[in-house]
């Protein structure tokens, strides 16, 4: 017969203690699901904050300026808002006081600007009265929703969905999200775009078919509204093409100026 000795016990006693713990840690690390790649948080700054907005959606209408609606071939007296989205990461981040460069994006011969307005919700929900629309609103910023204007028709005339026109890298520009809270809401106000110098659009927020508050109040019919989510809010009439080496210069009466240079 064997003998077992005190410290085979305890050898033995060891090892098995330190097995059970072997096999509990890989099913703690594994108690919840893990994505088998990081991906990236898209944000834009807010101005006067350390913080900054996470962006969930990226909502845009479509000719809701009377003179832009007609000059892309719509009656503004008949046609109800549409909207279209542009994927998360197609942000561009323009800060105060740079000129960024922006890529000339691929496929396309005929490259479009267009200035707009950008709401940045800090709530939302579904079916929101006009009224209580804009209590959703954390911020605005000025924005481009650069086009790539040939594809967009292309695919228009072909009857096809034309989100290659509006949905590609760098596609939305946009500057610092600045707070509702000090700025106020923006239902007037002068905005334009000028390239090398020259003033190309010139009009007025006051002149949108939609206001903010009801275009969250439309979007919110077809979609449940959340925190993160930004909408560009149309532009106005003279959109136009850009090429390599312009140099953009956004202006909106109450924020800071934006300019990119195409590159």
């Amino acid at each position: 017969m064997t003998k077992t000795s005190r410290r085979d016990v305890l050898t033995a006693a060891a090892a098995m203690t330190a097995a059970g713990i072997a096999e509990a840690a890989p099913a703690a690390a594994q108690a919840g699901p893990k994505p088998i790649f990081p991906v990236p948080m898209v944000t834009i700054p807010i101005v006067g904050e350390s913080q900054v907005f996470q962006v969930r959606r990226i909502y845009c209408i479509g000719r809701n300026y009377a003179a832009h609606a007609i000059e892309r071939g719509s009656d503004p007296n008949r046609e109800p808002p549409f909207f279209f989205q542009k994927p998360t990461d197609a942000i561009q981040n323009v800060a105060v006081g740079e000129v960024a460069d922006h890529p000339y994006p691929s496929l396309t011969k005929n490259y479009h600007h267009e200035v707009e307005l950008v709401a940045a919700l800090k709530s939302g929900g579904t079916n929101i009265p006009v009224d209580q629309a804009l209590d959703h609103v954390y911020g605005y910023a000025l924005g481009l929703d650069m086009t790539r204007r040939d594809l967009q028709n292309g695919m228009a005339a072909e009857k096809k969905p034309w989100e290659i026109g509006k949905s590609f890298d760098h596609a939305a520009v946009i500057g610092p999200i600045h707070p509702a809270s000090k700025t106020g809401h923006f239902d007037k106000g002068a905005i334009s775009l000028a390239i090398n110098g020259t003033v190309k659009q010139n009009s007025d927020l006051s002149k949108m078919i939609w206001n903010v508050a009801e275009q969250i109040a439309k979007l919110s019919e077809a979609f449940e509204l959340k925190a993160g989510d930004i909408i560009y809010s149309g532009t106005p009439e003279n959109v136009g093409p850009v090429v390599k080496g312009d140099v953009l210069l956004c202006k909106l009466e109450g924020l800071p100026d934006m300019s990119i240079k195409i590159v």
